[in-house]
């Protein structure tokens, strides 16, 4: 008997898998508008303070007699002479935390020092006085 030689297909040769398609790009976020160099903020400088989480800054405005105002820049003078330069907010906040440190004795006596001031601002009649000179014909 004759043997048929069996037709057999040569084995498949083992594939590479298919290449998968790169994935969705994300889309690159939108670049600001730049701004010019002088308009950027200037880094904020690092305090001396415990780590913290970010405190929440207060905005406030207040009138304080003008002798009271020069003596702040005094103080500004002398903290600079003394080799290092200080805002206005803080040596008002060094202030507060000296006062806050003194006993409630101590803090009422330093408060009857300081007289008490109309709150609010001046009326508009006497802020234009002052800032417009007035006309004679």
């Amino acid at each position: 008997m004759a043997t048929r030689k069996s037709i057999r297909s040569k084995p498949a040769a083992a594939k590479a898998p298919a290449p998968k398609p790169p994935a969705p790009k994300k889309p690159a976020p939108k670049p600001e508008a730049s701004k010019p160099a002088d308009l950027k903020p200037a880094p904020k400088p690092v305090e001396a303070t415990p780590a913290k989480s970010k405190q929440k800054l207060v905005r406030d405005s207040f009138t304080i007699p003008k002798d009271e105002y020069v003596v702040l820049e005094q103080l500004k003078q002398r903290a600079l002479r003394s080799g290092r330069a200080a805002k206005k907010s803080e040596i008002l906040r060094a202030g507060v935390a000296v006062l806050n440190a003194m006993s409630d004795s101590v803090l009422l006596a330093a408060l009857s020092v300081v007289p008490s001031l109309k709150t609010g601002r001046p009326k508009a009649e006497k802020r234009k006085a002052a800032s417009k000179p007035s006309k004679k014909e």
